[in-house]
């Protein structure tokens, strides 16, 4: 049972957290409408869409953000409990520090599980709508392209494009490397591939049959033909991994891993961090509690100065690791979860001084 302290503190603990929440994304909301009218206006986009788009957003980025929020509003709630010789009450009744812990932990329990079931139904379609409307009104040329890309497409296929153009669905420097027993029995060339109305149209094209005897080269300056894959499906666009569910992510991540694709780092970050986001709640929630829980002589402005630095150090190292293991083959787990492991020894070594 919780008792009276538990609701007065988890109360202003959830409280803080909404009301900070309600305050600040109309404010985003407003600055990043005020950046983007001139494009929405010159491309006359339809008022519908901008709507959508603007909610899009807004779930887009508060699921990125919500640890920021969370960490702010408890800063700025237990400082003012401090301010107010509410905490030295609490202590000197007997409560013990752990004890007087305990509601922020179940606070940030349920802030944790809403996060993980918010990322899960919400954030994927708001990811999708989000990117897809950047990409046709914001995005130089409107269009997605992918580089470098090889694929297994089933048992005996593997081709590549040097690069794709969704917008137009042609791909570039194009081959398909037929095999069999691990044996090359044919290989065909194209400079260029272009698919329209079920078709594919082969500029360059050029097939190397292999022989017992020696090899058979048939050319073609343009060749229409058939092929049992789809190549915009074969070439995803990088933020195809954020409109996933978790279930479907994970079949995704599997079915790219046997194509091999080049690029899977992209795919496992964004896979670790529907998990390391809501964890942090519970590393910010600690961090905050024991900065702001002492009564310090600056006042509240003291605490959230260094609630500030806290919060941009995490963006910073967040941005860094992710961006460092998208672009190499540093392990994308230890990228993501770096930021939560620093800042959870920097949670034991504070609460361990705050006890005191």
């Amino acid at each position: 049972m919780l008792s009276i302290l538990d609701k007065y503190i988890l109360k202003r603990y959830l409280g803080a957290f909404l009301l900070l929440l309600a305050l600040f994304l109309p404010i985003m909301v407003t600055v990043h409408i005020a950046e983007k009218v001139g494009k929405i206006i010159s491309k006359d986009v339809p008022a519908g869409e901008v709507f959508v788009y603007l909610l899009d957003f807004t779930v887009y980025f508060s699921n990125f953000l919500f640890p920021l929020f969370l960490f702010i509003s408890t800063m700025f709630f237990t400082s003012k409990l401090a301010m107010n010789t509410e905490i030295i009450a609490f202590l000197s009744s007997g409560v013990s520090f752990n004890r007087f812990l305990r509601p922020y932990i179940i606070g940030a329990s349920i802030v944790c599980v809403g996060a993980l079931i918010f990322s899960a139904v919400f954030v994927p379609d708001s990811a999708a709508g989000f990117n897809e409307f950047q990409y046709k009104y914001f995005k130089r040329g409107g269009d997605k392209k992918t580089t470098n890309v090889f694929r297994q497409i089933n048992d005996n296929d593997y081709i590549y494009v040097s690069n794709y153009q969704s917008s137009s669905q042609t791909g570039f420097d194009f081959t398909l490397e037929h095999f069999e027993e691990n044996e090359l029995k044919y290989k065909i060339y194209a400079n260029r591939i272009k698919f329209k109305d079920s078709m594919y149209t082969l500029s360059g094209y050029k097939k190397r049959i292999i022989l017992e005897n020696g090899e058979k080269i048939e050319r073609e300056q343009k060749k229409d033909t058939l092929f049992d894959f789809d190549i915009a499906e074969l070439t995803p666009s990088e933020y195809i991994a954020e409109t996933y569910q978790y279930a479907k992510l994970n079949e995704f991540i599997e079915l790219e891993e046997k194509r091999g694709n080049a690029n899977m780092n992209i795919y496992y970050v964004e896979k670790y961090k529907r998990t390391s986001i809501p964890v942090s709640a519970f590393i910010f929630t600690i961090i905050a509690v024991a900065v702001s829980s002492v009564k310090k002589r600056g006042g509240m402005g003291i605490n959230l100065a260094i609630g500030i630095v806290i919060a941009m150090t995490y963006v910073f190292l967040d941005k860094v690791f992710g961006t460092i293991a998208e672009k190499s083959t540093f392990d994308p787990w230890i990228a993501v979860w770096f930021p939560n492991i620093f800042f959870a020894i920097v949670a034991l070594f504070l609460i361990r001084n705050a006890r005191r």
